[in-house]
């Protein structure tokens, strides 16, 4: 159970992984419609990988219960542990080109609202 709980982690580690390279290379040809096609998708990748975390923490204490050495799994949890680092590092890749956009579009509208006068819409009745 540890192995295939192991193993379908690293699975979708691999493919979310995948999924922010192909964010950063979307966001290059600003092909903008891709990203939003792949929210969800990376959601629920983040989902599966909190909900395997706790299958596997839950099946090492079952093992420690039933007297199994754990150490076993060390480096299959090891490398484990490597992907995940890998990801969080290609994450943050992603949030470094995304974070100064955000706040460039944030900076043109607070222009556009300060010219206008505190509404970028001016409405007429």
């Amino acid at each position: 159970m540890i192995e295939t709980t192991v193993n379908k982690m690293l699975m979708t580690i691999e493919n979310l992984k995948q999924a922010i390279k192909d964010d950063i290379e979307d966001i290059k040809l600003a092909n903008h419609e891709k990203l939003l096609e792949r929210n969800e998708k990376k959601q629920a990748y983040m989902d599966d990988i909190v909900d395997l975390k706790n299958e596997l923490n839950q099946g090492l204490v079952q093992a420690v219960k039933n007297g199994v050495d754990v150490n076993i799994y060390r480096n299959s949890v090891n490398h484990l542990e490597d992907e995940l680092k890998e990801l969080y590092t290609l994450n943050g890749k992603l949030a470094s080109i995304v974070l100064p956009v955000k706040q460039m579009y944030k900076e043109i509208v607070d222009e556009l609202t300060e010219r206008s006068g505190g509404n970028i819409f001016e409405i007429k009745a």
